[in-house]
């Protein structure tokens, strides 16, 4: 999925809501350019198809990330909705299954 992506779509909108728990954006990307697991976001996907990531920025931080993809003249591009660091059960979940 990642290998088609063609950059990141981010407004005045979800840059605020992204960075409202203090993840930068560039820890949002750097995200997706490592090991992240990503699911279908099951709850979420009434009006578009949504997706949830889990990783470890280039910084080291564990990153919980809600995105969309949205096409734009025939590229893929990713919209994250949501951003947040992972709570420590969840870093150990992650670790558990990751590695």
């Amino acid at each position: 999925m990642l290998q088609e992506i063609s950059g990141y779509d981010w407004d005045d909108g979800n840059c605020q809501k992204c960075q409202k728990h203090g993840v930068s954006i560039e820890e949002i990307e750097t995200l997706f350019s490592s090991k992240v697991w990503i699911s279908p976001d099951i709850n979420h996907s009434q009006l578009e198809e949504r997706f949830l990531a889990v990783g470890k920025s280039t910084k080291g931080k564990y990153i919980f990330v809600a995105f969309t993809l949205r096409e734009k003249e025939e590229e893929i591009f990713i919209r994250p909705i949501s951003a947040r660091y992972m709570h420590e059960k969840e870093v150990l979940r992650y670790e558990e299954n990751i590695t």
